[in-house]
């Protein structure tokens, strides 16, 4: 991996070790294997015909292509966990696909997906209401293949496991005292990325969350690049998301990299979690 300026247009500061960090839009760590996933995608993404914008966790403004925007518009968070990579531990992709212009409504969703890069290499893909599981393959470098191993995929009626970010001082009280209830009743499962975490939750079913923080109320993930298109998914798949009082898909778009909490997984855990707050 190459180190790159924040706009793809050159070396950072001589440092091309994966790891080398500046700053996103949010003001967040942004390593150098943030920015060559960016522009990679960038480049993969925008060359799509029928792709009016493109927009990205790392960018700051939205990216017109196509003819004059006109088109589908594609947001992502390009490599979701990057913090991972120095331990060697789960990463993944986001890509949400709204037909409207960005900032878009969850309810603008045509499909959303993300990739977790694992011991293998998986696709989760949700279109049309329904959820499917890929394994993507290749040879020589090239991974262009997929081939489909769970079809129809919902999220198992007994759930299992929970993951919650943020630091247990720094949770409400009213989110605290859910997070006691969970804990008697499941399974921790936290890997400090949400792709890993939420897959735990698509596999043995349970609930996922990023919650309101007493210094942030306002939660940490992005609204366009992984609560909408992690909320699709889950939703697609029988469960259900929050962000504490509706549903992500329902939360109204005002800024690019708007930030909002996250809870997502089996609709009852969800049901218990709003009926609190």
């Amino acid at each position: 991996m190459s180190g790159l300026d924040a706009d793809g247009s050159g070396e950072r500061d001589g440092d091309d070790s994966p790891d080398a960090e500046t700053s996103d839009p949010s003001g967040e760590t942004q390593m150098a294997a943030d920015v060559w996933a960016d522009q990679l995608l960038e480049e993969r993404l925008t060359a799509i015909e029928g792709i009016g914008q493109f927009a990205s966790e790392e960018r700051e403004a939205v990216v017109e292509c196509g003819d004059d925007g006109a088109g589908l518009s594609v947001a992502i968070d390009p490599l979701d966990g990057s913090s991972n990579l120095k331990s060697n531990n789960s990463m993944g992709t986001i890509l949400a696909v709204y037909d409207g212009d960005l900032p878009a409504s969850g309810r603008d969703l045509v499909a959303a997906a993300y990739v977790l890069y694992g011991p293998i290499t998986t696709m989760v893909v949700a279109r049309d209401g329904e959820v499917t599981e890929y394994v993507v393959e290749g040879q020589d470098g090239e991974f262009d293949e997929r081939r489909a191993v769970r079809e129809d995929v919902t999220l198992p009626d007994d759930p299992v496991v929970y993951g919650f970010g943020g630091r247990v001082p720094d949770w409400t009280d009213r989110f605290a005292d859910y997070a006691s209830d969970i804990e008697d009743e499941l399974k921790l499962r936290y890997g400090g990325a949400m792709i890993g975490d939420v897959n735990q939750v698509m596999t043995y079913g349970g609930v996922f969350a990023y919650p309101e923080l007493q210094s942030r109320r306002e939660g940490k993930l992005r609204l366009q690049f992984e609560a909408n298109p992690i909320g699709y998914i889950v939703e697609s798949a029988g469960g259900a998301s929050s962000n504490g009082a509706e549903s992500l898909l329902d939360a109204e778009a005002e800024e690019l990299h708007q930030r909002t909490p996250v809870y997502v997984g089996n609709e009852e855990l969800i049901d218990r979690l709003e009926a609190g707050f």
